[in-house]
């Protein structure tokens, strides 16, 4: 299945676990490091072929949240899923695509009941353990990190290293998204050790080229997926 117009507008739940294991990019937004700011970073993105977005906040009222949420809803259209990070009340005023939260904040059985059936939820974890138990509660894709070491995100962690991103998939059968340090040098490894998907935050943000940065790591994990022949 294409991941294409026809399959955002009419896509279920069933259809949530074979959308996002055909995602390529993650772009997680952060207006404390980007050049050029959230909304030109989505834009950027989305027409570099980034497939889904995390709207990621921690400094703006909700009223600013909310309208550049709507704003970002209205940049992907049917062109990426949009996620909000943490907020489900954002994501409810902007009716965004689901959420992603994490493990100290609701849990996902209330996510469900307030977002609905239809809408993606994602959970943050750190181990097997986690993941599994993430996957029974009901998320749809688990983020696995920090697997490098980062500086992004202050409480993230020692790195736990691409390897252990094959013993969460054995372990799962929902889509594992990488996140922690992630850059093109070392992105290979992600995919080739099971990641259905990665994020790399300061790696697009603060280049001075969001779309072409963003389109040269897509053209790395499609080609690590799909080797082309000898």
């Amino acid at each position: 299945m294409n991941f294409n117009q026809k399959d955002l507008s009419q896509r279920d739940l069933s259809q949530n676990y074979s959308l996002l294991k055909e995602i390529d990019f993650y772009l997680v937004t952060d207006s404390g490091l980007s050049k050029k700011g959230t909304l030109s970073d989505v834009k950027e993105a989305v027409e570099a072929g980034c497939k889904i977005i995390q709207y990621r906040e921690k400094n703006k009222s909700t009223k600013e949240m909310i309208d550049e949420a709507s704003e970002i809803k209205r940049i992907c259209r049917d062109r990426a899923i949009f996620l909000v990070n943490d907020r489900i009340d954002v994501a409810l005023a902007v009716d965004a695509d689901g959420v992603h939260i994490g493990q100290d904040d609701m849990p996902i059985e209330t996510a469900k009941k307030l977002m609905g059936q239809d809408k993606v939820i994602g959970l943050t974890v750190h181990n097997v353990d986690e993941a599994i138990e993430a996957e029974k509660s009901g998320a749809d894709y688990v983020g696995l990190g920090s697997i490098f070491d980062t500086a992004t995100k202050k409480d993230a962690g020692k790195g736990i290293g691409p390897v252990r991103i094959r013993d969460v998939k054995n372990a799962i059968r929902i889509p594992v998204v990488a996140i922690g340090g992630i850059n093109k040098e070392n992105c290979r490894t992600v995919i080739e050790n099971g990641a259905d998907s990665l994020v790399a935050i300061s790696a697009i943000v603060c280049s001075g080229d969001v779309k072409k940065e963003t389109r040269e790591f897509i053209n790395i994990i499609r080609e690590v997926k799909s080797p082309s022949s000898p």
